[in-house]
C-alpha cells in the first residue's frame, strides 16, 4: 500500500518524520510525506523530512510563530494557504498513491484547526480515500486541549474517510519525562500503522499466502466514523539450527516434515493467541469492540510461522465478536525473528474516552461564556470613561 503521509502541527510533523525515517531504513517506498505548520522552529527540528517537503504556512498572520492553540486561527490560516499545500502535495507525485493520511495533534491549534480543512479539500480534488490519525490529549493536558480536540474530531470524523484515533491518556506511564513519554508513544503508533499500510506490498520474503491488499484496507475502512487498532507481538523465534549436508540429510529432512505436522496445531494457537490480545489489550481508542461494524487482522512475520488454519481461525473469532460480520484478513510475510498481529476494528459505536472528550468540552464552554459575562460586569458601574 503506497500511502502519502500529511504532517500537520508539531505532533504530525514528528510522526511523519518517524514514518519517513522507517521508509528509508526498511527501503520500502512504500511512504512518501511532508510536514505542514506554522512554527518554524518544528519544522527545523525534523530530521528525515527533505528541507523541500517542509512548508511554513501562515507568515503574514503569525509570522512563524505558530497559532498559540487557537485552532480556529489554525484552520482560517490553512484555508487561506490551501493552494500552497496542495501544490506541495502534487509536486511529490500522486499518480501511484493507494490514499492519502493526515496526522495531527488534535489538541493544538495548528493541526487541530487546519487537518479537516485539508480533509476536505484532498477529498474535492482526488479519487483516492483520505485518512486521518487523530492524537488525543490526556485530560491532565487541560481542558482547553479537550475543548480543541472535541471541535477538531467532531469536525474531522465529517471530512475524513476515516479517523484512527490514539488516546494519549490509555498509554501514559508514571514516571516518564515529557521527551520520553512523546518518543515512546510516537514510536507505538508508527509501529502499528507501519505494518498495517505496508500490507501486500512483495518484499524480500516474498507474497503472502492469503494477501491484504490495498482494496482490503479501503474497504474496511469505507464506514467512515472512528476506528482504533490492536497490535501484539510474539516472543522472538528460536532459529532453527542449520543441518550439515551428507548422508544423513534426508532422515533429517523426513524429521522435521513430520515435527511440522505435530508442531501446526501449536503454531495455529499462537497465531489466534496472538489476536486475541491484539485485540482484547491496549487498542489506540480503548472502546466497546462489540459495536465495531467491520474488522481487519493482519499478521506479519516469517512465511514458516504463518499457518493458514490459524489465521482462518483468528479471523472467525473477530467475527464473532464484533457488531458486523465483515472480517478480512491475511498475512505479511516478512524477515523477522518475530511475528506481529495487527486487528482494525473499523467504525466503532461505542467509546467512552469519546463520550468524555465531549462532556469535558461542553461544560469548558458554559464555563467560558460565564466568565466572559463576569468580565463584562466589572466595570459596568456608571463610571464615565476618559472618551469613547
Amino acid at each position: 500500500m503506497r500511502v502519502f503521509f500529511i504532517g500537520f502541527g508539531q505532533a504530525g510533523g514528528k510522526i511523519v518524520d518517524m514514518f519517513v525515517e522507517q521508509d528509508k531504513r526498511m527501503q520500502t517506498q512504500s511512504f512518501r510525506g511532508i510536514a505542514v505548520n506554522t512554527a518554524r522552529t518544528d519544522l527545523m527540528g525534523l530530521k528525515n523530512i527533505e528541507l523541500k517537503d517542509r512548508l511554513l504556512i501562515g507568515q503574514t498572520v503569525v509570522k512563524g510563530h505558530g497559532v498559540g492553540t487557537d485552532n480556529v486561527t489554525g484552520a482560517r490560516v490553512t484555508a487561506d494557504e490551501i493552494d500552497a499545500i496542495i501544490n506541495a502535495v502534487d509536486s511529490r507525485g500522486t499518480h501511484d498513491i493507494d490514499a492519502f493520511v493526515i496526522v495531527a495533534g488534535l489538541g493544538g491549534g495548528t493541526g487541530s484547526g487546519g487537518s479537516p480543512v485539508l480533509a476536505r479539500h484532498l477529498k474535492r480534488i482526488y479519487r483516492e480515500p483520505v485518512y486521518a490519525i487523530g492524537i488525543l490529549p490526556a485530560p491532565e493536558e487541560g481542558r482547553l486541549y479537550s475543548y480543541n480536540a472535541a471541535r477538531s474530531l467532531s469536525t474531522l470524523v465529517n471530512e475524513a474517510d476515516n479517523t484512527f484515533i490514539f488516546d494519549n491518556s490509555a498509554w501514559k506511564n508514571e514516571g516518564e519525562s515529557v521527551k520520553d513519554a512523546y518518543n515512546r508513544l510516537n514510536d507505538e503508533i508508527v509501529r502499528r500503522f507501519g505494518v498495517l499500510f505496508r500490507a501486500g506490498e512483495v518484499g524480500r520474503a516474498g507474497v503472502g499466502e492469503m494477501v491484504v491488499d490495498s482494496s482490503e484496507v479501503i474497504n474496511t475502512l469505507r464506514g467512515g466514523g472512528i476506528s482504533t487498532v490492536g497490535y501484539a507481538i510474539s516472543e522472538k523465534i528460536s532459529p532453527r539450527t542449520k543441518q550439515n549436508q551428507g548422508l544423513l540429510s534426508g532422515l533429517v529432512r523426513k524429521k522435521e516434515k513430520t515435527e511440522e505436522v505435530l508442531t501446526g496445531e501449536d503454531k495455529s494457537a499462537k497465531i489466534i493467541a496472538l489476536v486475541r490480545r491484539a485485540m482484547l489489550g491496549r487498542l489506540t481508542l480503548p472502546c466497546d469492540y462489540s459495536t465495531a461494524e467491520r474488522g481487519l487482522v493482519l499478521l506479519a512475520g516469517p512465511p514458516d510461522e504463518m499457518d493458514r488454519k490459524g489465521v482462518e481461525k483468528s479471523k472467525s473469532w473477530v467475527e464473532e465478536n464484533i457488531a458486523g460480520v465483515e472480517v478480512r484478513g491475511g498475512d505479511y510475510p516478512v524477515q523477522s525473528d518475530y511475528v506481529a498481529a495487527v486487528v482494525v476494528l473499523a467504525t466503532i459505536g461505542n467509546a467512552p474516552r469519546i463520550t468524555e472528550l465531549l462532556e469535558i468540552a461542553k461544560s469548558t464552554k458554559e464555563d467560558v461564556l460565564k466568565s466572559k459575562e463576569k468580565r463584562s460586569n466589572m466595570f459596568d458601574d456608571g463610571i464615565e470613561p476618559l472618551f469613547e
